[in-house]
C-alpha cells in the first residue's frame, strides 16, 4: 500500500447525484480533493418529495459527466485512484442500482477494488474527516429518513441508543410544511416562518418528554399541528407562522430532552473520556434553533459539540469516499462484484426494531 489513500466516491441513494474523489494520509487525516454534488430540488418540488423514477432517471443521465468533473477537479486520474466507495443502501432502490452499477463497471475495467458502503455510516465518520475525531463519540443523524441517536466506538463498529418510533423528524417538518401550504422541502420553510412567529401563541406538546425509553416520535406533534390549524381556519400568514414557531419550539425541547439522557448515559459508559463529543449530521442538522439546542446541551454537559460543514450534514460523496478511505486502510475485506443494493439498511446490525406503528422508521 502506498502512503497515501486516493478514494473514488459515487453517492446516489436519493435526489442528490454526487461524486468526489478523497484523500487520506497515513497518519489518518483526511482531505476533499473534489467534490461535485448536483440536487434535483427543481425537478421534484413540483410534486412535493422526491419521486423515485424521476430520481433514478436523474442519476442515470449525469452520473457520468459528474465522475469525470470529480477526477478532472481533483488532479488524479482513473489510473492512480486506490478503490472505488459506492452507496448501496439504504435508500432508494433505483438510484442505488445506478450508483452501484456504475461503480462496479468502473471498479472492474480499472481493476480496483470497490467498496460498498452503508450511507448512514458516511454520516457517522464524516466529523473524523473535517475535525479528526477520535473514537468514541456520539452521533445525532437528523434527516429526511433517519432520526437516531448512534454510539460510534470505531469502523464497523456502531451502537444504535435511539431511533423514531413512527416519523423520522425531516419527514415530519416536510409534513408540516405541506398541511401549512408551505414550500418543499419543508424544513427550511418551517424555520424561515417560525422567525416571524410570536412565541407562545400556541402550545403544542412536547414528544417523548416523560418517556424514560430513548426514542424518538413525532407523528403525535404533527397531528397537534393538523387540529390546530384546523380550529384557526383560515390560516392567516401571521398564524401560520406563530404554528411554526411552536412545532419547531416543541421539536427543539424533544430533542433537547433525549439529548441529555443520552450524553448523561455516554458519561457513565466512558467515566474516563478526556474530550467527550456530540456530533450532529443530517439535513435537519441546518436548523439554528435545534443547533442552538445541542449547543447548549452539550455545554452544560461538559462536551464538545462538533457540526461538519453544511455540504457534508447533507448528502455527499466525500463522506462515502472517506468510508472507504477508513475500510481500506484498517485493511477491511472489499466488496464482491455481485453485491446487490439494499434498500434497507441498519448501521446497528444488532439493534431491535422499536416498538410502534413506525416500524418502518426504526429499522432504516
Amino acid at each position: 500500500m502506498k502512503n497515501r489513500l486516493d478514494i473514488l466516491g459515487i453517492e446516489t441513494s436519493c435526489d442528490e447525484t454526487a461524486a468526489a474523489v478523497v484523500r487520506r494520509m497515513p497518519d489518518g487525516t483526511g482531505k476533499i480533493l473534489s467534490d461535485v454534488v448536483l440536487s434535483q430540488l427543481d425537478l421534484h418540488t413540483a410534486f412535493g418529495g422526491v419521486v423515485p423514477e424521476l430520481a433514478a432517471r436523474a442519476h442515470v443521465s449525469s452520473l457520468d459527466h459528474l465522475i469525470e468533473q470529480a477526477l478532472e477537479t481533483s488532479g488524479v486520474a482513473l489510473r492512480d485512484i486506490d478503490a472505488i466507495a459506492v452507496t448501496s443502501g439504504p435508500g432508494l432502490i433505483g438510484g442505488l442500482m445506478v450508483g452501484l452499477m456504475t461503480a462496479k463497471a468502473i471498479a472492474m475495467a480499472s481493476d480496483k477494488p470497490l467498496y460498498g458502503v452503508n450511507h448512514l455510516e458516511g454520516h457517522a465518520l464524516t466529523a473524523r474527516l473535517t475535525d479528526g475525531l477520535e473514537f468514541p463519540y456520539l452521533l445525532l443523524l437528523v434527516s429526511g429518513g433517519h432520526t437516531q441517536i448512534v454510539l460510534v466506538e470505531n469502523v464497523d463498529r456502531y451502537e444504535r441508543w435511539a431511533t423514531t418510533i413512527d416519523d423520522a423528524l425531516g419527514e415530519a417538518f416536510d409534513k408540516t410544511a405541506k398541511l401549512l401550504g408551505l414550500d418543499y422541502p419543508g424544513g427550511p420553510a418551517v424555520e424561515r416562518a417560525a422567525l416571524k412567529g410570536v412565541p407562545d401563541r400556541f402550545r403544542l406538546p412536547v414528544p417523548m418528554r416523560r418517556d424514560p425509553r430513548l426514542l424518538f416520535s413525532f407523528s403525535g406533534l404533527k397531528t397537534a399541528v393538523r387540529q390546530t390549524a384546523q380550529q384557526q381556519t383560515p390560516l392567516s400568514e401571521q398564524t401560520i407562522a406563530d404554528l411554526c414557531l411552536a412545532f419547531q419550539a416543541s421539536v427543539t425541547r424533544s430533542l433537547g430532552n433525549r439529548i441529555a439522557m443520552a450524553l448523561e448515559r455516554f458519561a457513565a459508559r466512558f467515566p474516563g473520556h478526556d474530550s467527550p463529543t456530540l456530533v450532529v449530521a443530517g439535513g435537519v442538522a441546518a436548523n439554528q434553533a435545534i443547533r442552538a439546542t445541542l449547543l447548549e446541551q452539550t455545554r452544560v454537559a461538559g462536551f464538545r459539540f462538533v457540526a461538519p460543514p453544511l455540504n457534508l450534514c447533507t448528502d455527499n460523496a466525500a463522506m462515502i469516499a472517506w468510508v472507504g478511505a477508513e475500510r481500506m486502510a484498517l485493511g477491511l475485506p472489499s466488496s464482491p462484484l455481485d453485491l446487490a443494493p439494499r434498500s434497507r439498511w441498519p448501521l446497528d446490525l444488532d439493534a431491535t426494531a422499536a416498538i410502534g406503528h413506525g416500524k418502518r422508521g426504526a429499522k432504516a
